[in-house]
C-alpha cells in the first residue's frame, strides 16, 4: 500500500515540472507568451489544490480513501488532457481551466488521501511515514521533466500537446494504485509512538473536529509556517529552468535535466526533515526549513555560477518539500488522526495562498530587472 501511495503521489507531483512547460510557452517559435503569462496556470492549479484538498479530506474521512481517490485521478487526468487542447496562444482560459481548474481539484482530492490513510495505518513514525507518502509528489518533477521535455520537441511549435499523453499516464496510474487504498479495520494502536509525537509542539488524545481545528491558535500558526515555507519554495519552482538559464547560462536541455534532479530534493526533503522532525521536534525542524530557505533565495539571484546555483536551488527544494513531509503529522500530533484529512485540507489553503502569490511575484521581479 505504501508503495502505491508514492506512485500515486509521483503521478500528480508531476506538477512540479511546470516549469518547463512555462519555458516552451515563452518562446517565440510556440505563443510568445510573458512569464507572468505562463506562470498562471501553474498559481491556479495550485490555488485550487487548497479546495481539491478539502472536499477530498472530508470525504475521505467518511467514504474511505479508495473511492476518493480514484474519483479525484479521474479529475485530474481529465484536465490534463482537456489542457492539450489549448493549441493556440489564444486558448489561454482551456488551458488555465483544464490543467488549473479542473486539474488542480482532483489533484488535491488525491493528494490528501494518502496522507491521512497512512498516518492510520502507521502511527509509530508519523513524520517519517508522511515523509515517504509525500516524497513522490516530491519526485514527479524527475520523470516529467524529462519526458515532457522530449514530447515537446516534437511540437515545439505547440508543446500543449504534451499532456494528452502525460494526461492518459496518470489515468491508468491513478486507477491502479488507488485502488487498493484502504483504513485499517480498527484503529492502528499507536503504544510506542507516544516518544515519536511528543518530540513535536504537542501531543492530544483528543480527536478534533475540523471546526474545533479552526477555534485553535495551533492551526493558524502551522497555516502560517506552511505558507511561507510554500511562498519561498514555489517562487523557485515556478522558474526554476528559465532563472537557471537566465541567471547561471544552463542550455535549454540542461535546464530540464536540472529541474529533473531537482526533483530528487523535493522528495528527499521530504523523507528527511519528516524524518529529523521525529528525532528533534516539529518547531525546530520548521526553524530549520523556514531559516535555510531565506538565506538561498537571496543568494540566487547572484548565482552566476552554475554549480552553485545548482546547489543553492537544492537546498530551496529539500527544504520545500521538507515542509510537507512534516507537517501532516505536525497536524494529527495536535489534532488527532481521525479527522486529520480535513483538517490538514484545511491548512492547505497555505499552499494555495503561496502557490498563487510566488510564481506570479517572482515573474513579475525577475520581469522588473529586464
Amino acid at each position: 500500500m505504501l508503495v502505491c501511495a508514492v506512485l500515486v503521489q509521483l503521478a500528480i507531483g508531476s506538477v512540479y515540472a511546470w516549469s518547463v512547460f512555462a519555458k516552451a510557452l515563452q518562446s517565440d517559435a510556440a505563443f510568445g507568451w510573458s512569464k507572468s503569462k505562463a506562470a498562471v496556470p501553474f498559481s491556479v492549479v495550485i490555488g485550487m489544490i487548497f479546495v481539491g484538498s478539502y472536499v477530498g479530506g472530508r470525504l475521505q474521512d467518511r467514504r474511505g480513501p479508495r473511492v476518493v481517490a480514484m474519483t479525484g485521478g479521474v479529475i485530474y487526468a481529465i484536465g490534463v488532457i482537456l489542457a492539450s487542447f489549448a493549441q493556440s496562444p489564444d486558448a489561454f482560459w482551456l488551458l488555465v481551466l483544464g490543467y488549473g481548474v479542473i486539474g488542480g481539484f482532483g489533484l488535491g482530492m488525491v493528494y490528501i488521501v494518502p496522507i491521512a490513510m497512512l498516518q492510520k495505518w502507521f502511527p509509530d513514525k508519523p513524520g517519517l511515514i508522511t515523509g515517504l507518502a509525500v516524497a513522490g509528489f516530491g519526485f514527479g518533477a524527475v520523470v516529467t521533466a524529462p519526458v515532457g521535455q522530449a514530447l515537446i520537441d516534437k511540437s515545439p511549435s505547440v508543446p500543449t500537446k504534451a499532456f494528452l499523453w502525460l494526461g492518459i499516464g496518470y489515468l491508468v496510474i491513478l486507477l491502479i494504485c488507488t485502488s487498493v487504498f484502504r483504513n485499517p479495520a480498527v484503529r492502528v494502536d499507536a503504544g510506542a509512538s507516544t516518544k515519536a509525537a511528543v518530540a513535536g509542539p504537542a501531543t492530544t488524545t483528543r480527536e478534533f473536529t475540523p471546526s474545533e481545528a479552526l477555534h485553535t491558535k495551533q492551526w493558524y500558526l502551522l497555516t502560517a509556517i506552511l505558507t511561507m515555507s510554500v511562498t519561498a519554495g514555489i517562487s523557485l519552482i515556478a522558474v526554476a529552468a528559465g532563472t537557471a538559464s537566465d541567471v547561471a547560462g544552463y542550455s535549454k536541455t540542461s535546464a530540464a535535466a536540472l529541474v529533473g534532479v531537482l526533483g530528487l530534493f523535493n522528495g528527499a526533503g521530504r523523507i528527511l526533515w519528516g524524518w529529523l522532525s521525529d528525532m528533534l521536534g516539529k518547531m525546530p525542524a520548521f526553524m530549520g526549513i523556514l531559516g535555510i530557505q531565506g538565506i538561498c533565495l537571496l543568494l540566487i539571484p547572484h548565482a552566476a555560477n552554475a554549480a552553485l546555483f545548482a546547489v543553492l536551488a537544492a537546498l530551496v527544494y529539500t527544504c520545500y518539500g521538507g515542509g510537507f513531509g512534516t507537517m501532516p503529522s505536525t497536524a494529527g500530533g495536535f489534532f488527532g488522526v481521525k479527522n486529520v484529512g480535513a483538517i490538514y485540507g484545511l491548512m492547505l489553503i497555505g499552499w494555495s495562498i503561496g502557490g498563487v502569490v510566488g510564481p506570479l511575484l517572482i515573474a513579475s521581479l525577475i520581469g522588473s530587472q529586464k
